[in-house]
């Protein structure tokens, strides 16, 4: 009995170094689930490294930029002979 509350004191329950079936790190199930992520997300990540490698994209025709924005005014419609 406990001096404090009067109650049965409970024995504290087993470790799981006690439980032969749970002690490996192997018979954890999330850490078995954290490794597949893991070695998913490094597959995908090869993947798209290889996938980009074979189909490179054609560079386009276009003029040099700054964040989006052309470097020099575009022509006018007319040209110059419209003046």
């Amino acid at each position: 009995m406990s001096t404090i509350f009067r109650t049965a004191m409970r024995r504290p329950a087993a470790t799981s170094a006690a439980d032969p079936r749970r002690a490996g790190w192997q018979r954890q199930p999330v850490l078995w689930l954290g490794l597949l992520v893991f070695v998913a997300a490094l597959a995908g990540c090869v993947w798209i490294i290889v996938a980009s490698h074979r189909h490179a994209d054609t560079p386009l025709p276009t003029a040099r930029t700054v964040f989006g924005v052309p470097l020099s005014a575009a022509p006018e419609p007319g040209g110059e002979a419209a003046r």
